[in-house]
């Protein structure tokens, strides 16, 4: 199922399961230490929550579309946004990966090894 990705930083993670369960009706697909996801059917969602500093308002983390090889591209906002395909379930809590990385004038077949920071910021 393909399904829009929307990540969340926020301060108070038990709090934010505990109100994200109540409003999609679902239990967390995953939990860790400092992390939880959602993998919501209707409205096709996964949502991931992920510990912030205490105190801190929510904020968005990154987007994401769930549907091939992961890429991380940014949105003219310099909103990030996952293009990503479950594979496998991860022990690894992060953000490195091999990505796709993009300039003008080069296809997104061209790839390059580089961390996400890395990868975000040439998209």
């Amino acid at each position: 199922m393909s399904r829009v990705q929307l990540a969340l930083r926020v301060a108070d993670l038990d709090a934010s399961v505990a109100f994200y369960s109540k409003l999609f009706a679902v239990e967390p697909a995953k939990r860790r230490p400092g992390y939880a996801n959602f993998a919501i059917t209707e409205p096709p969602l996964k949502l991931v929550l992920i510990e912030g500093a205490p105190g801190e308002p929510t904020r968005m983390d990154h987007l994401g579309v769930e549907v091939q090889d992961k890429v991380w591209v940014t949105g003219p906002g310099t909103e990030p946004w996952e293009v990503y395909v479950v594979k496998a379930d991860s022990d690894i809590l992060g953000k490195e990966t091999e990505s796709v990385c993009c300039t003008p004038g080069q296809s997104q077949a061209a790839t390059a090894t580089a961390d996400t920071a890395q990868a975000a910021a040439c998209c």
